[in-house]
């Protein structure tokens, strides 16, 4: 089997959250545990963090990871979704996973994967707990694909857990209050292992708290960051999830594992030269100063319009596209009405429809509407004048579309 077959079969043939929905969605880790059991529990063969958390999973295990490899470390790394290549959701040291092992990975369990009528998320999850198992690595960075509690990667035992924050995402799967996507992402504590709890909020806070009190599970909180370190990843709301990341590791030192200020510093400064992480306020261009950022819901967007408070000077132009399951009017009241908007359609079947959109873009605001990125990003490019600013989002998919149509080195 090539690897183009893999993927089409894995696209194609099964269900696929990121394209389809809540109909690709399978509550149970029956899959995953059956999955695991024919490949020989790989999961237990190597220790690991799991991530939760609305926002800021993905930056904190990439960080955490860069800052083992400084260490030394043999670090794999499961993140999702990816923004350009399927490889990039299991690296190791951040070097994506082959393409012969994805390839010789379907082929070997394609009868199993068919006879379970397994998830698109649960395979890519076995497989890359396959693959860290054997590449021997010393340390995975597992991120949840969403939730918690029925998440496919939550059937390994970590040695420590972290919950970034909670916000209102994928409400028709997880609840729609903030306390029951809480309870969901408390799945993820484990009996006698510790738990960093990223978010702030009291009672959300206290929720945790009483799973992790249940379980005899010791919280940790985020600690404050050495003045002297300096993060590539240059967006503000960054340093929230760096000190989660140093509650971590510190959990981590305590449990055998060796990482000195230096590596830490070194590791902080180097996360996307040291992972290869993309779309998080990623600057591709000076002039005019162009972003790219993955955040795709109404917690994102509160850092994002922080975040614009350092341009408040410049012409803003908006380059946006979502999928339909998102609160679309709630995100765009934390963006400014005087800018300049470029509304586009994702180029998946989840895209939110341009004439649903319209109905919810405020009628205040200058908007342009095109069927695809590429219009609607030349659009902008011909107004913009070299002192202006431009942000590309509002989806994954809109800045991988980018990334791979106008890729930077």
């Amino acid at each position: 089997m090539t690897y183009a077959k893999a993927i089409d079969f894995l696209y194609n043939d099964l269900p696929v959250y990121q394209h389809a929905g809540v109909v690709a969605y399978k509550p149970s880790l029956k899959n995953i545990i059956e999955l695991c059991e024919a490949l020989k529990n790989p999961q237990n063969q190597w220790k690991s963090v799991h991530i939760a958390g609305t926002n800021g999973k993905g930056s904190t295990a990439h960080m955490l990871s860069s800052v083992l490899q400084t260490a030394g470390y043999k670090v794999g790394l499961h993140t999702s979704p990816h923004l350009v290549s399927f490889t990039e959701r299991n690296k190791i040291n951040g070097v994506e996973m082959s393409e012969s092992f994805v390839a010789t990975f379907v082929k070997k369990n394609l009868s199993l994967i068919k006879n379970l009528q397994a998830s698109f998320f649960e395979v890519v999850v076995a497989m890359g707990f396959d693959y860290f198992a054997q590449e021997k690595v010393d340390i995975a960075i597992i991120e949840t694909g969403l939730g918690g509690r029925l998440d496919a990667t939550n059937i390994i035992n970590p040695e420590v857990s972290v919950i970034t924050n909670v916000g209102l995402d994928h409400v028709n799967i997880l609840g729609e209050s903030l306390e029951q996507i809480a309870q969901e992402k408390a799945g993820i504590i484990k009996p006698y292992t510790p738990i960093v709890i990223g978010e702030k909020r009291e009672q959300l806070i206290e929720i945790f708290q009483s799973v992790a009190r249940e379980k005899k599970a010791e919280t940790y909180f985020p600690l404050d960051l050495p003045s002297k370190i300096d993060l590539d990843l240059k967006g503000i709301y960054q340093k929230e999830n760096a000190k989660t990341v140093l509650a971590a590791l510190e959990i981590l030192n305590q449990k055998g594992f060796s990482t000195t200020p230096e590596n830490i510093s070194k590791g902080l400064e180097n996360v996307m030269k040291n992972t290869g992480l993309q779309g998080r306020w990623q600057v591709v261009q000076k002039k005019p100063y162009m972003v790219l950022d993955t955040a795709h819901n109404a917690d994102g967007f509160k850092q994002i319009q922080k975040q614009l408070e350092i341009f408040k000077g410049l012409k803003k132009f908006f380059v946006l596209g979502f999928v339909a399951d998102k609160n679309v009017k709630e995100i765009l009241t934390y963006l400014p009405q005087n800018a300049t908007y470029f509304f586009c359609k994702p180029n998946i079947p989840r895209a939110l429809n341009l004439m649903e959109l319209k109905k919810i873009v405020p009628s205040g605001i200058e908007a342009y509407y095109f069927n695809n990125l590429e219009k609607a990003f030349s659009a902008a490019g011909k107004i913009a004048n070299a002192e202006d600013f431009i942000y590309i989002g509002g989806s994954n998919f809109i800045v991988g579309e980018f990334l791979e149509n106008y890729p930077r080195d």
